[in-house]
């Protein structure tokens, strides 16, 4: 009954929330936000501010993913935020592109007709 106890109390320490889950995932959370910024920037629906937004959003969550990958010292699993921490890059850098392609678009001149 002890092994079951255990076991138990193992598998819930190895989901809870840790700090650098938490920061993670407020990473990955920014990144989506730039994503979503972006694609409506790209979409010409957020303008010349939604694209600066989105660099800025990507910016940050892409930074603290991978101050959080840095930070951790373990690999996947161990608490540390390590996998959200590298989705909250990819995400973060795709939200700096859509951003940047939105924001070289806006500057364009408008095709004559």
């Amino acid at each position: 009954m002890s092994a079951l106890r255990f076991t138990t109390s193992a598998l819930a320490q190895s989901s809870a929330l840790t700090t650098g889950r938490s920061w993670s995932l407020v990473a990955a959370l920014l990144g989506l936000v730039g994503v979503a910024l972006g694609g409506l920037a790209l979409a010409r629906r957020a303008g010349r501010r939604g694209a600066v937004a989105a660099l800025a959003t990507g910016l940050v969550g892409a930074l603290v993913g991978g101050l959080v990958v840095g930070a951790a010292r373990g690999g996947p699993g161990t608490g540390y935020g390590i996998v959200g921490g590298c989705v909250a890059v990819v995400v973060g850098l795709v939200a700096v592109l859509l951003g940047g392609l939105a924001l070289a678009r806006s500057r364009r001149p408008a095709p004559t007709r």
